[in-house]
């Protein structure tokens, strides 16, 4: 399948990481996704009820960084696939989990993980 629904730069503030600085004081993450879905009914019926309606699974990521804790930012990204996949409509998605501010001295970047789970 080569359907895809692009969700991209998803920001929320969390206390997410190893130091502890993470843990107390928070930082902000951005999430990019690509999910890939069937979206073929739709294409043809013009209808909502026909296509994976996402706003109940962004509402629950960005709940998920904004509440939980998670010492590594990989165990978070697998957090948000399990969401994304758990709709039982999306058969594939890509997480792309960025630290938009890590605590690194003299480090201006920014650090990401990016990882790809299926269904089943």
């Amino acid at each position: 399948m080569s359907d895809c629904i692009y969700l991209t730069g998803m920001r929320a503030f969390g206390y997410s990481g190893f130091l502890e600085a993470e843990q107390v004081l928070g930082q902000w993450f951005q999430v990019d996704l690509t999910l890939r879905v069937d979206l073929s009914k739709a294409a043809e019926s013009d209808r909502l009820d026909d296509t994976y309606d996402y706003s109940t699974d962004v509402a629950a990521v960005l709940n998920l960084i904004q509440t939980e804790r998670f010492r590594l930012i990989e165990r978070l990204a697998g957090a948000i696939a399990q969401i994304m996949l758990s709709s039982g409509q999306v058969e594939q998605v890509t997480v792309r989990l960025t630290k938009v501010n890590p605590p690194i001295p003299d480090f201006t970047g920014q650090v990401a993980v990016e990882i790809t789970r299926a269904r089943g």
